[in-house]
């Protein structure tokens, strides 16, 4: 394995297209101290409000904070959430063509409650009206002209409706004519139709259901050699890096399981964004022609890293030099 500064100082400069569901993470911090007499509920007195990006967003996000340079694609309103999210987007230095605000579409908000650091609820405001968002024909044309401007694409599926079968099928197209790598991450649940992209990263839970095994199945034991298979034989990804939490981090590549990584992780405040990191500098690293032991390695200590702040967060060089001494 490559030295952890080298592996870093390789992701310097490389060109990311993220596309999918992007949104505003917004935090309500507070305490609590009494209940609310008209309803047994907590009454959380504000101290403080703030917002940051998240969904495919973050993924962006990751990359420039890890050095890369980065697109984000997604629908984006002409709101003052969407103002919000495109003003920490410029300040993160992230590219978001206006070809993806419209006047008709409302900003996604995931609005979360926060009393002493414990997340009380969550409020969604997101409305049906992403389906099939980008694929339209002005979509498309301004979606492949970014295409063609990077070094490897990531798709970000938020199960919002952004990411369809088709969207994925034109990304692999025009990513195949110029030789460049297409990473996805997953969301099972939608059962959208993908076969033979570059690289996938669910979680554990995700990585069983795109095997079609049940969980019950097999009790608390991980069946990783039959998960890998399985998913190799329904969707033929070249490279598979499954996340597994508290075990660390699975690598398999054409179907057969290569090794598990053990956790880099010290100490878990918040796993909010995690993933986000891992497909952030995993593809980072394959576009930077590292191998994918050393870019899982990286990922994982970018992950441990992110993984003791609060919040969606990211990683940057120094602090994954310094986390892994």
């Amino acid at each position: 394995m490559l030295e952890i500064k080298e592996l870093v100082a390789k992701l310097k400069g490389c060109r990311i297209l993220v596309v999918g569901d992007v949104m505003l993470d917004h935090y309500i911090h507070g305490d609590a101290t009494r209940i609310s007499p008209e309803a047994p509920v907590p009454v959380v007195h504000v101290s403080h409000e703030r917002s940051v990006v998240g969904g495919a967003a973050n993924v962006a996000l990751n990359i420039c904070s890890l050095g890369g340079r980065a697109t984000v694609c997604g629908m984006l309103g002409r709101d003052g959430p969407g103002d919000r999210l495109g003003s920490l987007l410029k300040k993160a230095g992230v590219r978001f063509p206006s070809a993806f605000r419209r006047a008709k579409t409302t900003t996604i908000i995931k609005s979360r409650v926060v009393v002493r650091n414990q997340q009380l609820c969550r409020l969604d405001y997101e409305e049906d009206i992403f389906q099939y968002a980008l694929d339209s024909d002005s979509a498309k044309k301004a979606l492949l002209a970014e295409l063609f401007k990077v070094d490897a694409v990531i798709i970000s599926d938020y199960a919002k409706g952004t990411v369809s079968g088709s969207l994925i099928s034109l990304i692999q197209a025009a990513a195949k004519k110029r030789g460049i790598i297409v990473a996805l991450d997953p969301k099972p649940r939608r059962k959208i139709p993908f076969d033979g992209v570059d690289l996938i990263t669910p979680n554990k839970s995700e990585a069983m259901e795109l095997a079609g095994i049940a969980p019950e199945e097999y009790g608390h034991h991980f069946p990783a050699e039959e998960v890998c298979r399985r998913i190799w034989e329904k969707h033929h990804p070249k490279n598979l890096v499954i996340t597994l939490g508290p075990d660390g981090m699975l690598i398999s590549h054409k179907g057969e399981l290569k090794k598990i990584i053990p956790t880099y992780a010290r100490e878990v405040f918040d796993v909010s964004g995690a993933g986000d990191t891992v497909i952030a500098t995993l593809t980072l690293a394959l576009s930077a022609g590292i191998e994918i032991e050393d870019a899982a390695h990286l990922a994982n200590t970018a992950a441990g890293v992110v993984v003791g702040k609060f919040g969606t967060a990211t990683a940057t060089p120094s602090e994954v030099i310094a986390y892994h001494r």
